[in-house]
């Protein structure tokens, strides 16, 4: 067998879980001591033997090309689930998973409101994401305007909706960060079209905001919504930096007097 045949037999290996997949990706031999489970981006589209791992509590199946997640059913203590990037369209399994705090959905084929009602059940919801602005991913259903407050009607204790803070401390400097966003792009805007921005340095050493990874699966969704945020924080600076030069540049061209020869 050549190099290139073993190679794509390998790749063909990642299009559904398999028991082997699993201990080659954790290191256990039994698939109920799985507590945590990372498969990003390996083309997988059968779910295979996932529902077996009886005691996942995070789960990160994005990148891949599923539709079908019914084996996900079985998963009661799920606590945090990561489907972006995928092809899904139904979510009815996943009204089984009781413990689910966290579901991520951005970038899939979810068309309405409808499609989202199955999960009413999940009565610990916290944090629920449709759209991604940092990887452009979204869902049909979010070309509804109002598909955040229905999504605030279903979930009485959700949070966060989008990366974005609903409810409790800090959702007013969410409003705030986006109205200054908005402000910034309506000023940086010439003849309809964005102007290219110039190199800036950062105002603080590359790593200053890194977080430490944790294995508690809540503290790791909260550390991501974080680091979403100072992503968004640092695109804002550099944006202010630019319209900032350019505001100066103008009302000094104002304000020279001018010269004349004689």
């Amino acid at each position: 067998m050549d190099a290139k045949k073993r190679e794509k037999d390998h790749d063909s290996d990642f299009t559904k879980i398999t028991p082997a997949l699993l201990k080659s990706r954790t290191g256990e031999f039994e698939l109920e001591s799985i507590l945590f489970l990372k498969l990003r981006s390996l083309g997988i589209f059968d779910l295979g033997c996932v529902g077996e791992c009886k005691n996942l509590e995070r789960l990160d199946l994005s990148g891949n090309n599923i539709t079908n997640i019914t084996p996900l059913a079985s998963l009661r203590l799920l606590l945090v689930l990561n489907l972006s990037s995928n092809r899904i369209s139904n979510l009815e399994p996943i009204s089984n998973c009781d413990s689910l705090q966290s579901l991520n959905v951005a970038g899939n084929l979810i068309s309405s409101i409808e499609n989202l009602q199955c999960l009413q059940s999940l009565m610990k919801m916290e944090s629920i994401r449709l759209k991604d602005n940092t990887y452009n991913y979204t869902n049909p259903v979010c070309k509804n305007s109002s598909y955040r407050s229905a999504l605030l009607e279903m979930f009485p204790n959700l949070k966060v909706v989008d990366g974005e803070r609903v409810v409790g401390r800090g959702s007013d400097l969410y409003q705030l960060c986006k109205d200054i966003d908005d402000t910034i792009k309506a000023g940086m805007l010439k003849n309809g079209q964005m102007q290219e921005l110039p190199d800036c340095k950062p105002w603080v050493e590359d790593g200053f905001w890194e977080i430490k990874k944790s294995n508690n699966a809540i503290i790791e969704e909260a550390c991501k919504q974080f680091n979403d945020v100072v992503s968004e924080c640092r695109l804002l600076n550099h944006k202010a930096a630019h319209v900032i030069t350019q505001t100066e540049r103008t009302l000094s061209g104002i304000s020279q007097p001018k010269q004349y020869t004689v």
